[in-house]
């Protein structure tokens, strides 16, 4: 008998169509749209516990009889915890994955909203309210970095190349939804200091919520089939490996340095709004309607630069112009905000400040995965919230520094007490000056190539998804030929 392999030649010879090589090797799944929407309201839930107290500083200081650098701590909080935390939880999610990553994240911030809900509990000494309230916001801390690492990695696993800023954008704006959620119902909810009880339960709900639906909806943590070339190798660089390359990155680090510059500043923004507009004579109500502002026109921008950036590629362009006029607005608000029954323009410049302002943030997180490709998604991004939560730390103590005491304040709806009558015309327009300079040091230095998107185009180009092959007459019959054929001639 012939041996089999004397025919072999006259097998091999059939090329397989590239074209249904390529709807093998992609798909897009509608499940992704799921695990994105999970991660929107964890997103929220998160950033709402962390700027609950904000907004009403100066009646939770009173509920718990603390002083308001005590209750800025239940914010900064976040900061301190998030920056040794942040290395680890970059590896978890390049490692062991989405899934993981997010489930943990969403029990954190379930407990740590449950446990500050019951710190301010009557049956508990009155001593004890403000620690175990301090105990409950830690917890939601160290749930932060695990939650606010995950857009760029769920985006590159889950979405395809026309998809990811979009996708990216969504995640991110979570964030600040959270804070327009606390900026305007803190202020209505507490209305007098007994109600700080009712805040804390209404805010425990969504994160028990959210809980149940990470814990039993998000079964994986990355699609079977990748949605695009730079999916494959998503994690192609060792975790320490991928540091090394970062720290070695030119771009890299003046986007590290100078976004994280414009991080630290919205942090301050968000932080402090209430405590710089109340020594002029505005509100509660007030301030969480410029906060409110602030995100709403944020959002609003976010939603346009992410269509935008999907169908242009203009990661650099749009990010360098959007800081400079964000510089601006800033300066604007460093000036209107210590005007007297301005409340006009106050309200403007919030709304500007958050239009250019906010809206980066998700570019500027795919900008970081373009220039650091092949490093990890959330190693890349992750670096930059570290430098962000590092320099807000540093602001905010710098701002509170340069604060001084007002021996006369006539206007003021601050809370009664010595510690809230400061003056921070000084601490504002030093903020709008560290802005300025970082965002000038940005535009004059910062250039990159877009290497993801460089590295998907040498791999073929845009390749098209399952979806995309049906529509073509008999395309599962012709993949199953060619399957049948590789099989035969494997055999």
């Amino acid at each position: 008998m012939a041996d089999v392999n004397e025919f072999r030649e006259d097998v091999i010879p059939i090329k397989p169509n590239p074209v249904l090589e390529k709807c093998i090797v992609f798909k897009v799944y509608k499940r992704r749209w799921f695990i994105l929407f999970v991660l929107c309201l964890l997103n929220c839930s998160n950033s709402i516990l962390w700027l609950t107290f904000a907004p009403v500083a100066d009646h939770s200081a009173q509920f718990m009889g603390v002083t308001l650098d005590q209750i800025n701590w239940l914010s900064m909080i976040y900061m301190v915890v998030a920056i040794p935390l942040s290395f680890g939880t970059t590896w978890m999610l390049d490692t062991l994955g989405l899934r993981i990553t997010l489930v943990l994240g969403s029990w954190l911030n379930m407990l740590g909203a449950v446990l500050r809900f019951v710190g301010i509990m009557r049956n508990l000494p009155s001593a004890a309210n403000f620690p175990v309230v301090m105990g409950g916001q830690t917890l939601c801390a160290l749930a932060q970095p695990l939650v606010i690492f995950t857009p760029t990695k769920l985006a590159a696993l889950w979405f395809p190349e026309h998809q990811r800023a979009t996708a990216n954008m969504i995640a991110s704006m979570s964030n600040p939804l959270g804070i327009l959620i606390a900026s305007i119902f803190s202020p209505m909810i507490v209305g007098t200091t007994n109600n700080i009880p009712l805040l804390l339960f209404i805010y425990a709900v969504p994160a028990a919520i959210t809980c149940l639906l990470a814990t039993v909806g998000i079964r994986d943590s990355a699609p079977p089939t990748p949605p695009s070339a730079s999916a494959e190798s998503s994690n192609s660089e060792p975790f320490l490996e991928g540091i090394k390359l970062l720290l070695r990155n030119k771009a890299y680090m003046i986007l590290l340095l100078c976004f994280g510059s414009g991080i630290a500043v919205f942090t301050c923004f968000s932080t402090l709004l209430e405590q710089i507009m109340c020594v002029r004579g505005y509100t509660n109500d007030f301030a969480g309607l410029c906060g409110g502002l602030f995100i709403v026109f944020g959002i609003v921008g976010a939603g346009f630069l992410g269509l935008y950036v999907d169908k242009t590629k203009k990661f650099t362009e749009v990010t360098k112009v959007n800081m400079s006029l964000s510089a601006l607005a800033c300066i604007a608000f460093s000036v209107v905000s210590q005007m007297r029954n301005q409340g006009i323009a106050v309200a403007v410049a919030c709304s500007l400040f958050g239009f250019f302002g906010f809206s980066i943030y998700p570019v500027a997180m795919e900008l970081s995965v373009e220039c650091s490709y092949p490093v990890g998604e959330a190693t890349s991004a992750g670096l930059i919230f570290i430098s962000g939560q590092i320099q807000s730390v540093i602001y905010i103590l710098l701002l509170q520094g340069l604060t001084k005491p007002m021996a006369y304040s006539p206007f003021s709806t601050c809370s009664v007490g010595g510690d809230a009558a400061l003056s921070w015309r000084v601490p504002v327009l030093v903020m709008a000056g560290l802005f300025s300079v970082f965002t000038c040091c940005f535009v004059i230095f910062f250039h990159t190539k877009y290497r993801r998107l460089d590295a998907e185009a040498q791999a073929g180009g845009k390749k098209p998804t399952l979806a995309t092959c049906d529509s073509t007459s008999n395309s599962d019959q012709k993949v199953s030929e060619l399957q049948g054929t590789e099989l035969l001639v494997n055999s």
